[in-house]
């Protein structure tokens, strides 16, 4: 586990130079640990950066503030998503990766589209695990023909499913090449979005893939 000059609390795992590194991201509650497994899973030998969300609600971490569920700090979502990026600056000079896909769930999906949307070159794309709009006047932003995997879940108590659709539909405005699968879950991680990513993940590296 690693600070001095991030700007958040992060592990690494180095990879095979080939496979694109991931940017794991975690939701609500959780840490730095708690997706590399799934990361190791799904993207067998990629290098991981795995960062710690620097906000803390009722004593879980996260990526940014809300004002209440489904309502976020705009403000400070845009202040996070600036740190986010610098981390990333700062550990692909310090370990030698490419520009990461992030991968994010529930919360850590929100700061990855959020990073998107506001500093497009930071991702090489992302899969974003029951993601919601995270800005609601979204800059524009060129994301053309980047990669992007959203996982949804039919019976989401917390993500509606207007507000995943409106999502898929603003970052395919902004040129982005969207993958919007709607699986029959709630809204915790399951067995077909593993299944999901893993493939997608090992379509980016196949001719023609987006």
């Amino acid at each position: 586990m690693t600070q001095d000059a991030f700007s958040l609390i992060h592990l690494f795992e180095p990879g095979a130079a080939a496979a694109p590194p991931l940017l794991l991201l975690h939701g609500t509650g959780g840490n730095e640990h708690d997706l590399l497994p799934l990361g190791r899973i799904v993207a067998p030998g990629a290098a991981l950066l795995s960062p710690r969300g620097a906000v803390t609600e009722n004593g879980m971490p996260r990526f940014f503030r809300r004002l209440a569920e489904g309502v976020f700090d705009e403000a400070d979502l845009r202040r996070r998503t600036a740190e986010l990026a610098a981390l990333v600056a700062t550990a692909r000079k310090r370990y030698g990766i490419a520009a990461p896909v992030a991968l994010g769930f529930s919360n850590g999906a929100n700061i990855a589209a959020a990073l998107l949307m506001l500093d497009p070159a930071v991702l090489a794309g992302a899969v974003l695990i029951r993601p919601m709009v995270p800005l609601s006047e979204p800059p524009a932003a060129d994301l053309a023909g980047k990669p992007v995997l959203m996982l949804s879940g039919a019976m989401d108590p917390i993500v509606p499913a207007e507000n995943a659709r409106r999502l898929a539909g603003q970052l395919e405005a902004a040129g982005a090449a969207v993958a919007h699968r709607v699986v029959p879950v709630g809204h915790g991680l399951s067995q077909a979005d593993v299944g999901l990513a893993a493939d997608w993940i090992r379509g980016l590296a196949r001719p023609g893939a987006a």
